[in-house]
C-alpha cells in the first residue's frame, strides 16, 4: 500500500513539544527530552468539516473532549526521529477519516443460497425427528 496523502496538515495548526521520556533508558531518559508530544486542535483546524465531523467520532483516547488530538512519540532515542513518528501518526490518522464510509446497499438472497438453506432446514428438522421416542 502506498503512502498516499489525501490531505496534508500545515504545520502552523500542530503544537510540538518536547518531553522527557519514560520507561527505562538509563541515564540518557533522565537528561534528554526526546520524546515528542503533538498537539492537533481538530474543531481549530483547516481541515474539511466531514473530515472532522469523522475524526471526533473516532473512539480513540487520544482525542480530548474538547477537540484536541494528542499523540506521544517515545520510542526512539533521537528528537527527530521521535517528531517524525508522531508526524507520520497523526498524517495516517487524519488520512484514515479521509475517504467517506461506503454506504451499504441492502441484497436479496439468491435463489441457490434460499433452496440451500431450506434444504438444510429440512435435514435438520429430520435428525430431531429421529431423537423423539417412537410411541407404539
Amino acid at each position: 500500500m502506498s503512502a498516499v496523502r489525501l490531505t496534508p496538515i500545515p504545520e502552523a495548526e500542530v503544537e510540538v513539544s518536547a518531553v522527557r521520556a519514560q520507561g527505562a533508558g538509563g541515564q540518557n531518559v533522565n537528561k534528554v527530552s526526546s520524546a515528542i508530544h503533538l498537539r492537533f486542535d481538530i474543531r481549530r483546524s483547516s481541515l474539511p468539516e466531514d473530515h472532522k465531523a469523522r475524526l471526533l467520532a473516532l473512539p480513540d483516547r487520544r482525542i480530548t473532549r474538547d477537540g484536541v488530538l494528542v499523540i506521544k512519540a517515545q520510542s526512539h532515542r533521537t528528537q527527530e526521529l521521535n517528531r517524525a513518528e508522531a508526524w507520520g501518526r497523526l498524517q495516517e490518522l487524519v488520512d484514515s477519516v479521509a475517504a467517506p464510509p461506503r454506504t451499504r446497499r441492502p441484497t436479496k438472497p439468491t435463489a441457490g443460497s434460499r433452496r440451500r438453506r431450506l434444504e438444510a432446514k429440512t435435514i435438520r428438522a429430520e435428525v430431531k425427528q429421529q431423537r423423539r421416542p417412537v410411541l407404539d
